[in-house]
């Protein structure tokens, strides 16, 4: 199975370290949109022109915004792109919408310094293996002779790369390294190289 995974492009919430989670829609900044334009290029540049792939896209509305731009450099119509609930990022609860620091104030810390992931979970949102539930049955559900593109987020992608590379042992999972907003990884059979290196500089997901 030849898999490329994306992680999307900068949004307001990012730039203000604020909690996203499954929130419908968190726009993309300027830098935000550039860095689409970056993995569209990146993409294009790699594909070729006519790129027979099918991609697909979690459905908040950042993902969207940025596979929109995507689809765009590849020649792909925007109405073509599939959507799958279960490549949402991880559902944080009652921490969507709030600032990371606001929540650390309250509690302390939430993230785990080396691993830079949640070592707590979610109040009334979910855990790594929840997640990993969802990315398997996605994956059972993909016609391994087709290419994919898929275009999620930073701790959906970073346990969807822990199945299909490896990583390290986290609170119950395989947890792949963070990686920056547009960052785009290839897999063929398990192999893992990196495509294209985002410029974003938020590594925490969520």
């Amino acid at each position: 199975m030849l898999l490329y995974l994306a992680r999307h492009a900068e949004t307001v919430y990012n730039a203000g370290a604020r909690m996203q989670g499954h929130m419908a829609h968190t726009p993309l900044t300027r830098a935000g949109i550039a860095q689409a334009e970056a993995m569209g290029t990146a993409l294009a540049a790699h594909f070729g022109p006519g790129a027979d792939v099918d991609i697909w896209a979690s459905p908040a509305g950042r993902t969207l915004q940025t596979v929109a731009i995507v689809a765009e450099h590849l020649g792909h119509d925007f109405f073509d792109v599939r959507t799958d609930p279960r490549l949402l990022e991880i559902d944080v609860g009652r921490w969507e919408g709030r600032r990371y620091a606001d929540i650390v104030a309250e509690q302390g810390p939430i993230v785990c310094p080396d691993a830079r992931a949640f070592n707590v979970p979610p109040p009334e949102g979910e855990y790594y293996p929840a997640i990993v539930a969802r990315l398997q049955a996605w994956l059972a559900d993909l016609d391994p002779a087709r290419t994919a593109l898929v275009i999620s987020h930073g701790i959906t992608l970073r346990v969807l790369r822990g199945l299909l590379a490896g990583g390290r042992a986290f609170e119950g999972v395989t947890l792949a390294d963070d990686s920056p907003q547009g960052t785009v990884f290839r897999f063929d059979n398990g192999v893992q190289t990196m495509l294209h290196v985002g410029a974003g500089t938020d590594g925490r997901g969520a």
